[in-house]
């Protein structure tokens, strides 16, 4: 196959590119059907009772090609490519024109340049749970000698008056060390922060119309990792979105931009069942490599 000359953003020049900074990993029980609203129709979907494993990664970014930036990556579910499988983001939002540029053109990813706004508050002092207890026990609660915090991001895609908002995101004071380090307690110098592990996040995209190829690509990463509560998601402040899926259970193309946002939050909203904080990240992302076409599949959904 010809390789083909790819016009890299400034700053980012030729791959691998090197991504530092700290992440929340979320992953949620996906419809399928709304899964399927973003997925390739040749493509078949990993699920099981009506379900697939997606959910979302927010980054903060502290050093990049593209230097600090907020990222929000919205997972639709999961694909079979064997003999493995792979995730397809179904919107990727990111406040930095330049790696909005890099993501739409080179990775293929449906990428638009959005704002995040934080807001941190302090929370009145509560009776500690047995569950809270637990959490001190491993760990993973915050210090009782430290005020405690949470942080809201709203996140809106577009800028001015133009701006729409996806969602707001709550992140306890946990995770509001982790992933921004601004909050008011200090971490604990004795706290568990998870062992070091590397792993490697493959991943599909293109099929977009600033990258019409189908690539693949995949993500190294290396980072401290632990479990930690899941983030807590709720709807825009002002908005019209009624979670719609596209079609009874079938799937169909999203062509407008508010569709494609309306079924966004709907991952956004399902039920997470793992949240894991990815502390000292150090992420290598390769150059994308353009996937063969093959011929649609009989069965676009394989059951577990």
């Amino acid at each position: 196959m010809e390789a083909k000359e790819i016009n890299y953003p400034l700053g980012y020049g030729k791959a691998p590119w090197m991504f530092k900074g700290s992440a929340l990993y979320q992953l949620h029980l996906v419809k399928s059907e709304t899964a399927r609203a973003f997925i390739p129709k040749d493509f078949r979907l990993v699920e099981a009772f009506g379900y697939t494993l997606g959910g979302f990664f927010l980054a903060n970014y502290e050093d990049s090609p593209a230097g600090i930036f907020d990222e929000l990556v919205v997972i639709a579910g999961i694909v079979w490519n064997p003999p493995t499988s792979c995730a397809w983001a179904a919107r990727v939002l990111v406040n930095s024109d330049e790696a909005c540029i890099h993501g739409r053109k080179d990775v293929g990813l449906p990428s638009q340049v959005a704002k995040f706004s934080k807001k941190i508050t302090a929370l009145p002092k509560t009776t500690e749970s047995r569950f809270g207890g637990f959490l001190n026990m491993i760990g993973m609660a915050d210090s009782p000698d430290t005020t405690s915090s949470c942080m809201n991001i709203r996140v809106s895609e577009g800028n001015g008056e133009a701006a729409k908002d996806i969602c707001s995101i709550n992140l306890g004071t946990t995770l509001c060390y982790a992933i921004y380090r601004t909050t008011v307690p200090q971490p604990d110098s004795n706290k568990w922060i998870g062992p070091v592990i590397k792993i490697s996040l493959p991943s599909f995209s293109g099929r977009t119309e600033y990258n019409p190829h189908l690539l693949k690509y995949s993500c190294q990463i290396e980072c401290r990792v632990r479990a930690i509560p899941a983030a807590k998601i709720s709807r825009p402040f002002v908005s019209d979105v009624d979670g719609r899926t596209s079609s009874e259970g079938e799937s169909s193309e999203i062509d407008t931009g508010e569709d494609k946002r309306n079924l966004s939050l709907s991952v956004m909203l399902s039920k997470p069942i793992l949240a894991l904080e990815f502390s000292c990240l150090k992420m290598k992302v390769d150059d994308p490599t353009i996937v063969p076409e093959s011929p649609p599949s009989e069965n676009s959904i394989l059951s577990l």
